[in-house]
């Protein structure tokens, strides 16, 4: 035992001495050729770690580090005050871009945000979305939606079609003032009309799970209808990018006639496929590699054809089928990387193309005023009164306009796509984001004083 214990130190310092000889005599080669200079020559060891902390992937992951230590802290703001973390999360991406980070120390964010690391970001949150739509995908239940069905799809596509024409009619009195040079009027006037029309199911889903309305009339009829809003408003997103993108009439109607090809096989060949196939395989890790290789190839097939990888995304999340439970293995396995640490990236980069500061006109805020009231009016008043004539009382009507005005994350999706198409420019762009927040961030007081108004009426009805 005690040779041993002398032998492990013997052979280790013998051939660690041997290698450390054959370095220095190479060294000494290479000086006499004067092919090389002594390792460490050029700087000392501060100037090796500012080298290194500028290499790409140093600095992708020093940004990831502090978007993901500002989402947090402004996600458990946000939460202090009753508003859902992704209000926070959206707040912290703004924060973080030119709008206040740039403006109160600009060399700073040129610094941590050079404007040539930003394509490794974007990379990075479009794979985050992309899993992060999948799990929306899955999340809807088309059951609900059939056993609801007509209320439910009567209130959505009111929900849609409402907000839709005004944001339509906003894009006619400001086409010609803020878009972009090379846009046309139909792809400007659909994107604001899609703007306008996107409810955020998740945080919705969200919402009525935090105020325990889950399983009640109220929050039941409120998940269908968003459900069958973002089914509907993804698919018209889908006919939009692919007007947006066609060359032509003749290219957008090829486009959408590959897309419903497209969608047909995805819900027809492709979902009883896979339900028969899951059943087959044995073992979690290849069930789950089957969806991954679905939610790939369908968002493949989507970026070719001309209509959003985040499309294709989504619509593989539908068809995952509910046996076996491997939707709930697949969600398990993606949203806490996707919610806690990508979609964060998506809000630092959406903040990091906002610029609040070109607002600077009275001119301009009053246009966001017009957004403000478009958006409002349209999806809150078009959703509650919808539901009011479908036979709804007029407390859970009206609760059921504020949960559908809810735009959040769906929002800057949505936005960010018209932005790499060059369809909104940078003050319409910051117009929306500051919409979308606005109107997620109203949902919950909407809400808190819909409830005190039907209580205190409920009130004042039993007294004597």
């Amino acid at each position: 035992m005690k040779k041993n214990h002398l032998l492990y130190p013997l052979i280790i310092g013998v051939f660690a001495a041997l290698i450390w000889l054959i370095i220095a005599q190479g060294e000494r080669l290479l000086q006499h050729d004067g092919a090389l200079a002594p390792a460490g020559a050029g700087g000392g060891m501060l100037s090796e770690v500012a080298h290194h902390a500028q290499q790409p992937l140093s600095m992708l992951l020093l940004q990831i580090i502090l978007i993901l230590c500002v989402s947090r802290l402004f996600g458990y703001a946000a939460r202090l005050v009753r508003q859902p973390a992704v209000v926070g999360e959206i707040i912290a991406g703004i924060v973080l871009g030119p709008s206040l980070f740039g403006w109160i120390w600009p060399e700073g964010m040129k610094t941590i945000f050079p404007t040539g690391s930003l394509g490794n970001l974007q990379f990075l949150s479009q794979i985050g979305l992309a899993f992060f739509m999948f799990i929306v995908g899955m999340e809807l239940d088309i059951s609900k939606i059939r056993q609801k069905a007509q209320d439910a799809v009567m209130i959505s596509h009111a929900s849609i079609i409402i907000p839709f024409f005004l944001g339509v009619c906003l894009a006619f009195f400001t086409y010609r003032q803020f878009a972009p040079a090379n846009v046309g009027f139909l792809s400007f006037a659909l994107f604001m009309g899609i703007a306008m029309s996107i409810t955020a199911f998740p945080v919705l889903a969200r919402i009525v799970q935090e105020r325990g309305l889950t399983g009640t009339p109220l929050g039941t009829m409120a998940i269908t209808c968003a459900a069958a809003d973002d089914i509907t408003a993804w698919c018209i997103l889908a006919v939009v990018v692919a007007i947006a993108k066609a060359g032509g009439i003749l290219s957008a109607l090829m486009t959408i006639a590959l897309a419903l090809v497209f969608v047909l096989a995805m819900l027809m060949v492709i979902r009883p496929w896979l339900r028969r196939r899951m059943a087959l395989l044995n073992g979690t890790k290849t069930k789950v590699a089957l969806g991954f290789f679905v939610l790939l190839i369908a968002g493949y097939l989507a970026e070719l054809i001309g209509i959003h990888l985040l499309f294709g995304a989504f619509l593989a999340g539908v068809i995952m089928p509910a046996e076996a439970n491997i939707k709930q293995i697949l969600t398990d396995k993606l949203e806490d990387v996707s919610v806690l640490i990508l979609l964060p990236v998506f809000f630092a980069f959406t903040g990091l193309r906002t610029q609040i500061g070109l607002l600077n006109d009275p001119q301009l805020w009053a246009v966001f005023g017009a957004i403000m009231l478009v958006a409002v009016s349209g999806k809150f008043a078009g959703s509650a009164l919808t539901a009011r004539l479908v036979g709804q009382p007029w407390p859970e009507a009206l609760s059921i306009g504020a949960l559908m005005n809810t735009r959040g994350l769906m929002e800057l999706v949505v936005l960010n796509i018209g932005y790499d198409l060059g369809i909104l420019n940078p003050q319409v762009f910051a117009m929306l984001v500051l919409m979308a927040l606005a109107t997620t961030f109203m949902t919950g007081p909407l809400l808190d004083a819909i409830h005190h108004y039907s209580h205190a009426k409920a009130q004042h009805r039993v007294m004597p």
